[in-house]
């Protein structure tokens, strides 16, 4: 597709979503602060990278067959990656800033519910332009405007105001840690989850969801480092969560507070790094972007991602497999370990290490799809939904493939990934089961004093 920058491509009829958050945004705005803020934004944060990606793309198109809503959505152009730069970023530029509400209202839908900042369409890319960051800085002006969607823009603000995305209190953290110690020992009797224990060789993080909804995660987490013999702790401040929702916002400021006291409540108990529980976008934050926020070229203490954890586990010999499981899995790649990290090899030695039969998806490793709730995505909330399913038709047509092959479970080491891939299943009528990591090392591994 041939789409240049002063160019716009067609528009076709598109209703848009209503999002109360959105619109109360809009009744705030005039055209004076519009294009004051994208001007500061852009002088501000558009450098020499966003310069040169701007005038490097030669609008060849070869970018559209990598994104899964351009095929989900029958090839429609305007699903094309650069295509939704032009119709976003590419357009405030030409324009000066001067941009109407009807324009925001479809940049804003564009930016957080049409990419998932997958940065799939970078390796495909001659030129390996970033479209995930061009697209984040769209997501930075209108968070600068105050037009993020509602459910994403809550997240934010329990941020915000308890250093963890569900608004768990104090208390109530420590409380799961205890509820989930007490739980286990009744199978491990030695078992414990040490608590703001200092000089530990490793800092067991978790996303907020885990205390409030999966609790389970945290109890084979302990199960597998009490099995491994390792030295670890958990922390009994703000701090434990190392998800990150206001990355995904553009609220760079509130990342950055994120990252910080994660980072230093790490260096506070003196442990030698982080090892972080099943989690995608955190582990981005993380190693990624939350660290160089701060100043950090790499982050301030190592960080480890479960996956490399696990696999570490069981090239030392710590975690033995007593029985593999029976049913057929297949692999789903978190974008942010696979593309991200590369952990994709790691990730499949250790599910061949505790599976009997493995089957690949195709595409796979760095090449597969998107889940379509990473990237923010899931976060705008339900009235989404609809929308983010039928925007990964393509991911659907992967899984029934390899559900044909005869896979039934789909392992996937992200919770975003987890919460994307049962919507599909459930959207597209297919008989799926769907595991962390964990829960197969937990199932298989052999257990002290167990027969």
């Amino acid at each position: 597709m041939d789409v240049h920058p002063e160019e716009s491509p067609p528009q076709k009829e598109r209703k848009l979503i209503t999002d109360p958050g959105i619109e109360r945004g809009v009744a705030k705005l005039t055209p004076e602060k519009i294009e004051k803020t994208i001007n500061a934004v852009l002088k501000a944060e558009g450098g020499a990278r966003f310069k040169t990606y701007l005038e490097t793309c030669v609008h060849c198109g070869l970018c559209s067959d990598s994104c899964h809503f351009f095929i989900s959505h029958d090839r429609d152009p305007l699903f094309g990656p650069a295509a939704k730069l032009k119709q976003t970023i590419w357009e405030m530029v030409k324009k000066g800033g001067r941009v109407d509400e009807d324009f925001l209202r479809r940049a804003v839908e564009i930016a957080h519910s049409e990419c998932n900042l997958c940065r799939r369409c970078s390796m495909y890319c001659p030129f390996g332009i970033d479209m995930a960051y061009m697209i984040m800085m769209v997501r930075r002006i209108v968070h600068k405007l105050g037009l993020t969607p509602q459910n994403m823009q809550d997240t934010a603000h329990s941020h915000s105001a308890t250093y963890n995305q569900m608004w768990v209190k104090e208390d109530e953290w420590i409380d799961a840690l205890q509820w989930q110690e007490d739980e286990a020992r009744e199978e491990f009797p030695g078992l414990r989850i040490p608590i703001e224990k200092e000089g530990a060789d490793i800092f067991y993080s978790v996303i907020a969801p885990e205390p409030k909804f999966r609790a389970q995660l945290i109890y084979q987490a302990a199960a597998i480092m009490h099995t491994a013999g390792v030295n670890w702790t958990m922390p009994a401040t703000p701090g434990w969560d190392n998800s990150d929702i206001c990355m995904f916002t553009g609220d760079s400021e509130m990342m950055g507070r994120l990252k910080k006291v994660h980072f230093e409540t790490a260096m506070r108990l003196k442990v030698k790094r982080i090892v972080m529980g099943e989690c995608g976008h955190a582990f981005r934050s993380v190693y990624d972007v939350g660290n160089r926020w701060l100043g950090y070229k790499m982050p301030p203490i190592p960080v480890t991602h479960a996956v490399e954890f696990y696999h570490e586990l069981f090239e030392q010999g710590k975690i033995k497999v007593k029985s593999k499981y029976k049913k057929p899995v297949t692999f789903q790649d978190p974008c942010n370990i696979s593309r991200g990290r590369g952990l994709h090899e790691m990730a499949r030695e250790v599910v061949r290490a505790t599976c009997e039969t493995f089957i690949e998806m195709e595409p796979n490793r760095e090449h597969n799809y998107c889940c379509s709730a990473g990237g923010g995505v899931i976060n705008c909330g339900p009235i989404y939904k609809v929308k983010r399913v039928e925007g990964n038709r393509i991911k659907a047509d992967q899984l029934k493939a390899v559900k044909e092959k005869g896979a039934q479970v789909v392992i996937a080491p992200c919770h975003n990934c987890h919460g994307g891939i049962e919507d599909i299943l459930h959207g597209y009528g297919i008989e799926m089961g769907i595991k962390f990591l964990g829960d197969i090392i937990y199932e298989v591994m052999e257990k002290p004093g167990q027969e």
